[in-house]
């Protein structure tokens, strides 16, 4: 089984065939998992915000939507994230395969190793599978989607937008990309023994690349024209995981 795991704006799979939506229990809360055949593969699918859009990113319980995926049996999980670009050649509709993170969240449960007698430090050198990154840019390329290979995260909490400051200072710290939900689940799944990688799509500029305010309709309307490119690419890239080829 491979895991699929979307924010905002993608909120089921479209073509997902025996769906079965479950609430899973863990010891760390509750996760809604949708389980079905997708293109012949078996998937399980967790939208980060709810299918109405109604947990915030600093609310999400990023904890039991990762242990759920590993219960399941899901050993690989594709991402998306939703960002804004400091990449001013790189708007909206830009696709990124992200290969690093930087951290600028606020008190959420980021590790499943915090109980007395469990410290554990987890190896972050890797965080997004080079091979699963591999096979997100080998099926954009046979999608005819552009992507750019390589991009730094920086996850912020949300869910307010950043300042312009803020986003000079992750310029300078080498980030390419800012978004709200990609922390911390990318690092949840390499603590749970998951492979995992993300491809980021952005929805706009980021605060103070332009002299443009940051629209939420804007927004919206940006990943509406995403949908059904980034999908393709997921779909294209679960063939490539499921039948090992690169």
């Amino acid at each position: 089984m491979i895991g699929i795991i979307a924010g905002s704006g993608y909120y089921e799979l479209p073509g997902l065939l025996q769906r079965k939506d479950e609430l899973f229990t863990n010891e760390y809360g509750q996760a809604t998992v949708s389980t079905g055949i997708w293109d012949n593969i078996a998937v399980a699918f967790v939208a980060r915000h709810g299918g109405d859009h109604s947990i915030p990113p600093n609310a999400i319980n990023y904890r039991a939507n990762i242990r759920a995926l590993a219960d399941l049996g899901a050993a690989s999980v594709f991402a998306v994230n939703v960002v804004g670009s400091m990449v001013p050649e790189r708007g909206p509709g830009s696709l990124f395969v992200l290969d690093d993170f930087i951290e600028f969240t606020q008190g959420r449960q980021c590790t499943f190793f915090d109980r007395p007698g469990e410290v554990t430090h987890t190896d972050m050198t890797a965080i997004y599978d080079p091979e699963l990154r591999a096979i997100l840019i080998r099926a954009a390329e046979l999608e005819d989607q552009e992507v750019s290979n390589t991009a730094t995260y920086v996850c912020t909490n949300g869910p307010r937008f950043e300042t312009p400051a803020e986003i000079r200072m992750y310029t300078q710290l080498g980030a390419h990309v800012v978004g709200m939900t990609g922390y911390p689940e990318v690092a949840l799944a390499r603590e749970a023994g998951l492979r995992y990688a993300s491809i980021a799509v952005v929805s706009n500029l980021a605060a103070g690349i332009t002299d443009d305010v940051v629209e939420e309709k804007e927004i919206w309307q940006a990943l509406e024209a995403t949908k059904d490119p980034v999908f393709r690419i997921l779909k294209r890239a679960t063939q490539l995981s499921a039948s090992g080829e690169c």
